[in-house]
């Protein structure tokens, strides 16, 4: 079992910018595809963006995109998050998962599907 400690988050003035971290311990994580999902208050938690297990293939909510980069650093057993032109509405609890499936290759990832979860880390955006 994989366990995912998330950092990075805090408080940022509308349109900052932030870096969140998910580091890994228990197992390497270089064959699992890993995700960020959000849950911002009152809300249910939602998909914000995942990365394949090879990192060459990232995904991103509609309402991230062009804003948020996904990335790995297989060698720090880590995934990074940075997020850029923060608004409002990003203001959530932030969670990085881990794929259940080793070396998982389908374009279609269900949040079922992640079976390892950090505690989260808060970000709040204030205009």
């Amino acid at each position: 079992q994989v366990q995912l400690v998330e950092s990075g988050g805090g408080f940022v003035q509308a349109g900052g910018s932030l870096r969140l971290s998910c580091a890994a311990s228990g197992r390497a994580i270089s064959g699992f595809a890993m995700g960020w999902f959000r849950q911002g208050p009152g809300k249910e938690r939602e998909f914000v963006a995942v990365i394949s297990w090879s990192g060459g293939k990232t995904f991103y909510a509609d309402s991230v995109k062009d804003r948020f980069t996904i990335s790995r650093d297989n060698a720090k057993n880590t995934v990074y998050m940075q997020m850029n032109s923060l608004k409002p509405e990003d203001t959530a609890v932030y969670y990085c998962a881990a794929h259940a499936t080793e070396y998982y290759s389908d374009s279609y990832y269900y949040t079922s599907d992640f079976g390892s979860w950090g505690q989260g880390t808060q970000v709040t955006v204030f205009s």
